[in-house]
């Protein structure tokens, strides 16, 4: 079975960045604190790089520029990313 293949590593790995950081998360704290393993981390970013959202995700952060109260909704992460809240 073919898989359709991974988005680039970095554009996702900065959305993301940029998501958490606009709910006020900081990925880096979270793995600091035991919340987040690196295995985890990984796994975010590699369902982010899966997903194929990234324009919904970049017309949202351009909207969401302050604090966000939670993920969107569209977003593959919204829940791993909601319980670091």
């Amino acid at each position: 079975m073919l898989q359709k293949p991974l988005g680039e590593i970095e554009k996702h790995f900065w959305l993301t960045r940029s998501v958490a950081r606009c709910m006020g998360v900081s990925l880096t704290e979270a793995m600091a604190e035991g919340k987040l393993t690196p295995d985890g981390y990984a796994g975010i970013v590699t369902r982010c790089r899966a997903s194929a959202c990234s324009e919904k995700c970049q017309n949202w952060l351009a909207t969401h520029q302050s604090q966000a109260s939670a993920a969107p909704e569209f977003c593959t992460n919204a829940q791993s990313l909601n319980e670091l809240l």
